[in-house]
């Protein structure tokens, strides 16, 4: 049995001190939050709400950070390759950050080089037309596909994004063949979809122009109708087997201090169950899918399997 210097133990029981008193003492300035998104979309918006409401609980601003790109993974990947793991730099995690490793080489391992906070919501992906389109339904919109080859487009936030994915399968399930036509974040793809520049987009946070009469869903990539509007069929009760399991959640980079994971994500678990944030996420018709660190962890490793499946099936590189 070996002996602990008395030296020894007390640099061992500074180390400790130090450790639990920066673990109580954060965070003592403002947190970046950084957005793979452009601004306006449904995950800018719901994350600048979750934000607000963490910053009470936190007693430090939390601070959003727009960097869209590669589906919502480059601004977050990019600013952890540069940050301390000590909190003050978190970003959204979006399903597209397990399956954009499949399709090229990436500098990142999304199991490895990321500390998984807390899961937020589930989007429900719909696969939305401008409300004077010709499509009335999938089965209109398949027809047309099938009597004019490679005539049909739609809006997409990047390849590899969960819509292009949905589509494609769906494409695929249907025997058709479309066109993806990318746009910077789903507020542009829906714009491109009212003005007429494609003929459909399957995105998230269709909810508000749907309800405004501006958008027609002809389906919904889940499992099972939404409560809130029980009249709106999924894609695979039309026929399609096509169902879409993406989140977006918080994390930060590798090696983060587990005290403080704990503080950030009781801060992010109060605020996101706060009615006001609820309300945020129902407007959108996306359900709270809250998850903690644990859980979140070993949901990631379960996606990233299974988005490696999806893109191998489909063929889809972009190098």
């Amino acid at each position: 049995m070996h002996c602990v210097s008395p030296r020894l133990a007390a640099v061992l029981a500074a180390l400790l001190l130090a450790g639990s008193a920066f673990a109580q003492a954060f965070p003592s300035r403002p947190i970046t939050l950084v957005v793979g998104f452009a601004p306006g979309g449904a995950t800018d918006v719901q994350a600048r709400a979750l934000a607000q409401l963490a910053s009470k609980e936190l007693g430090q601003p939390v601070v959003v950070e727009n960097r869209p790109g590669v589906s919502g993974t480059l601004g977050p990947t990019s600013a952890f390759q540069r940050a301390a793991a000590d909190g003050y730099t978190l970003g959204v995690l979006p399903g597209t950050l397990y399956r954009v490793p499949h399709m090229m080489k990436l500098a990142y391992d999304p199991l490895k080089d990321f500390t998984y906070i807390a899961n937020v919501t589930q989007y429900v992906y719909s696969l939305s037309v401008a409300r004077d389109s010709r499509f009335r339904n999938l089965g209109e919109l398949v027809a047309y596909a099938k009597a004019n080859p490679g005539k049909l487009s739609f809006a997409t936030t990047g390849v590899g994004g969960s819509g292009h994915i949905s589509v494609m399968r769906f494409a695929r399930a249907a025997g058709i063949e479309v066109t993806p036509v990318p746009y910077k974040g789903a507020a542009e793809a829906f714009t491109a979809v009212l003005g007429g520049h494609v003929d459909f987009t399957a995105e998230g946070g269709f909810g508000a122009l749907a309800d405004s009469g501006k958008i027609r869903s002809l389906g919904i990539f889940s499992e099972a109708r939404l409560k809130s509007r029980p009249v709106l069929p999924t894609v695979r009760e039309q026929g399609f087997d096509v169902v879409a399991r993406m989140t977006w959640g918080v994390g930060g980079p590798k090696g983060m201090d587990p005290k403080v994971v704990a503080v950030l994500g009781n801060a992010l678990r109060k605020a996101m169950h706060d009615p006001s944030f609820v309300q945020v996420l129902e407007r959108e018709d996306q359900p709270l899918a809250y998850m903690d660190s644990a859980d979140y962890t070993a949901f990631a490793t379960q996606m990233f399997h299974e988005e490696g499946r999806f893109v191998q099936a489909l063929g889809i590189k972009t190098e």
